[in-house]
């Protein structure tokens, strides 16, 4: 005669005692809906990625307006589309982890028109080009001057992002969880942006550039994805601000 002891003596090879029979699912259960709560109360821990996102939904776009090279491409509208107005400004990136330079020199300051998949955040755009001509060209029509709109000098604090990222192609495009991956964008050319603590004129997005308005050194990589403080001067290129920001200035927290 077997014993209490031996009736619920668990064996994996044989059938499940019968003592055992209503322990085991209930403790299944409890372990899932104590992993549940566990996964749930981390991820409410987590902050929110926000909207960016790349718009497929929104197709293939197209636009044409006056490109400027420096201190990363941009492209200021000179006709509206159904997704963007006329005089928005749009930075303009390769596809992965590549800018757009190298295409857009040629064009510095002339009529381009520009096609590929838009990403947005907010008031942030990005254009990723289709490769080759059919991503960037010259248009027909006559350029004429984008003035950069000078803003006065500004003292800023915020995080440095690399703008694709940010802009939607990775959730969430920033933190220090992000920071490899945003140095090898930004190694690549893509466009730098700080993200301000505080909106100025209207936004908390800035295209990052040295203080001399060209691309920024490699002195920012070690910065990415922490909170910084920055000195320099804001211009505005159509609706897009640029920081000039002088490199001897920055802080690190």
């Amino acid at each position: 005669m077997k014993t209490p002891e031996r009736e619920i003596f668990f064996v994996g090879y044989l059938p499940l005692p019968k003592g055992l029979r209503g322990f085991l699912p209930a403790l299944a259960l409890l372990l899932i809906g104590l992993f549940a709560g566990l996964g749930f109360a981390v991820s409410a821990t987590q902050d929110d990625p926000g909207d960016g996102a790349f718009r497929f939904d929104w197709g293939r776009q197209t636009v044409t307006g006056i490109l400027r090279a420096n201190p990363y491409p941009t492209l200021t509208l000179s006709e509206g589309t159904e997704r963007f107005a006329a005089g928005h400004t749009i930075m303009l990136a390769g596809q992965g982890k590549r800018g757009a330079g190298e295409r857009a020199d040629a064009l510095d300051g002339q009529l381009a028109t520009a096609s590929g998949v838009a990403l947005k955040r907010g008031s942030l755009d990005m254009l990723q080009l289709r490769g080759g001509e059919a991503g960037l060209s010259a248009a027909e029509g006559t350029p004429y001057d984008v003035e950069d709109i000078p803003l006065g000098r500004w003292r800023v604090t915020g995080e440095i992002c690399d703008g694709k990222c940010l802009a939607g192609a990775m959730r969430p495009g920033r933190g220090i969880a992000h920071k490899a991956c945003a140095n090898l964008c930004l190694i690549g050319g893509v466009p730098p942006v700080l993200v301000s603590t505080g909106e100025i004129d209207g936004t908390a997005f800035l295209l990052l550039a040295g203080a001399d308005g060209g691309p920024v050194g490699t002195w920012m990589l070690d910065a990415v994805a922490r909170l910084v403080e920055l000195e320099g001067n804001v211009v505005r290129r159509g609706d897009l601000l640029i920081f000039k920001a002088d490199p001897a200035s920055l802080k690190v927290f």
